[in-house]
């Protein structure tokens, strides 16, 4: 029998659409002689579907439409049970619809790439592939992910950071903290968003203000960073795990203004979505070899050190005066995969995705050699355990 593979996508997130649009571009390249492709969505309101009318982008223009030819189906947060099951269960019959054997998320921004439904996973224990909990919480929380980059010598440009309970009591201090430590022009962004949803540039107080003011509506935590004017965005895409991983040719994005905007990343300019793949940008990036090599060098040390795994793209910032090289964000599941990368690398889209199922399932093979609990049961021990509940436990 054939493998299969649940490929989830959509999700409560404001990158919905393009998680849609990502997974349908990644289920086409997927090998059918050799793999089942099971599609699950994830609505807006955080429910499960499946069925054949998924595969078809276009039939996203009417959601309930969509979604009456599907059926709504669940997965039991109980290890080991990788099964499918109808919410509706048939009057005779199993409720199981199917079983999945490996799951690939192609699940973009909150609630859904940072960690959040990775936990669900390595509570079922089902093989997937990309980032775990931790790799993943920490990739999309800028402040937590250039923290453990600034520690372990990966290059980030100056910040603060703070909640939206302090910008509320204590306003006047971060912005003369702000003004202090990286003064202007600054850049403001939601600490855990991707896409370039709620991101602004701001010149002066006034700017500053109004352009968090926007930031908090997004995240509790805000990252407010230093604004390279003369800058270069590069992006290189990592394929593997943190201890045996490869890095792609480098991408320039074209921006169509000062910030690379959600138009330009997914839009390409026009009103047509087609994912990262139709965004203006030159491939390869017209660099001198020996910056080329230090960018590859980097995103793999990003990829590394945040324990990251599967396929992830590291977008850098290149100032054109300084000629220094920053680590900007890391984007632990990449719009479209990052599968053009990989191709003007010489790995084509389907073999991406035979990548990612190998790579799942050696991690898998992996942790079943590690130890999780103790056969030994210290209720059935001599005098069982002291104390009682009366004394408590010691530990």
């Amino acid at each position: 029998m054939k493998t299969n593979i649940g490929v989830f996508f959509g999700g409560r997130s404001t990158e919905h659409e393009i998680s849609v649009i990502s997974a349908s571009q990644a289920m086409h390249a997927i090998n059918r002689d050799k793999y089942d492709v099971t599609p699950i969505y994830i609505s807006k309101q955080g429910r499960f579907y499946t069925g054949d009318a998924l595969f078809d982008v276009a039939n996203y223009r009417d959601i309930p439409s969509l979604l009456a030819k599907c059926t709504q189906v669940y997965m039991e947060p109980s290890y080991g049970d990788y099964n499918l099951y109808r919410v509706k269960k048939p009057m005779f019959g199993s409720a199981v619809l199917t079983t999945l054997d490996v799951v690939i998320p192609v699940l973009h921004g909150s609630n859904v790439e940072d960690g959040i439904f990775e936990g669900v996973l390595e509570t079922i224990g089902i093989p997937y592939a990309g980032c775990n909990t931790l790799a993943s919480a920490n990739g999309m929380d800028k402040i937590t992910m250039k923290m453990i980059l600034r520690e372990c010598g990966v290059p980030v440009i100056d910040y603060v950071w703070f909640t939206d309970k302090e910008w509320f009591k204590k306003r006047d201090e971060l912005i003369a903290r702000i003004e202090d430590k990286i003064g202007y022009p600054v850049i403001v962004k939601p600490a855990n968003l991707g896409s370039s949803v709620g991101i602004g540039r701001a010149a002066n107080r006034e700017q500053l203000i109004g352009k968090i003011e926007i930031a908090e509506k997004y995240s509790s935590r805000i990252i407010v960073e230093h604004m390279v004017d003369n800058l270069k965005e590069i992006n290189c895409s990592v394929l593997g795990d943190c201890d045996e991983y490869r890095s792609s040719v480098l991408e320039e994005p074209i921006k169509s203004a000062e910030i690379l905007s959600y138009e330009d990343k997914y839009m390409g300019g026009t009103k047509g979505a087609k994912g990262m793949q139709a965004s203006q940008k030159r491939i390869p990036a017209d660099l001198p070899a020996e910056m080329t090599e230090r960018i590859r060098f980097l995103a793999g040390e990003t990829f590394r050190v945040l324990g990251c795994h599967g396929v992830s793209r590291i977008d850098f910032i290149i100032d054109d005066d300084t000629k220094e090289i920053f680590v900007n964000e890391i984007n632990t599941i990449p719009g479209s995969l990052s599968f053009y990368l990989w191709e003007a690398t010489g790995l084509s889209f389907d073999a991406l995705m035979d990548t990612l199922v190998k790579l799942a399932l050696k991690r898998k093979r992996e942790q079943g050699q590690k130890t999780v609990s103790y056969d030994q049961n210290i209720f059935s021990l001599s005098g069982g355990v002291k104390g009682g509940v009366k004394g408590g436990i010691k530990k």
